[in-house]
């Protein structure tokens, strides 16, 4: 699994010009599940994410929890994060997760995060998406596991 998290002060997505999710302060957050990735992986992401202290606190540190600041989260499905740009010039994807197995852990995820309480808004699972952000900072953490 891993995960591109950005810090935003807004963000909105559409798919064919129409508004599915927007959301104010807090994290974009983009998703790739890997073959063989677990429910145990996404636990860790889950506690990860909601505890990550990287929002600012009144001194100017990164010391704050999306939950600190009562931010909002865009999660997004996203595969192409496991590209495997080793070999030519086009990528391939064959280390990303089935479409079926992605979105059971995607959903998963999602889940997981409502029940820590944060507001969670989604994209369309295999669609195309459009995504404009206000990115802040910027800050942006890569994740892994």
């Amino acid at each position: 699994m891993k995960a591109v998290i950005q810090i935003v002060n807004n963000a909105n997505l559409t798919v064919d010009n129409k508004l599915i999710s927007e959301i104010g302060y807090g994290y974009v957050i983009y998703l790739g599940v890997k073959k063989g990735d677990t429910k145990e992986n996404a636990d860790y992401f889950i506690k990860k994410i909601t505890n990550l202290r990287i929002f600012e606190d009144d001194q100017g540190k990164t010391n704050l929890s999306i939950k600190d600041v009562n931010g909002e989260i865009l999660l997004v499905s996203q595969f192409t994060l496991l590209a495997n740009t080793s070999h030519g010039n086009r990528p391939d994807f064959l280390d990303a997760e089935l479409p079926k197995e992605a979105n059971e852990l995607y959903e998963y995820v999602k889940e997981g995060l409502v029940s820590n309480g944060i507001p969670v808004k989604t994209g369309v699972f295999g669609a195309d998406m459009t995504i404009t952000q206000q990115n802040k900072g910027p800050f942006t953490i890569v994740m892994e596991k």
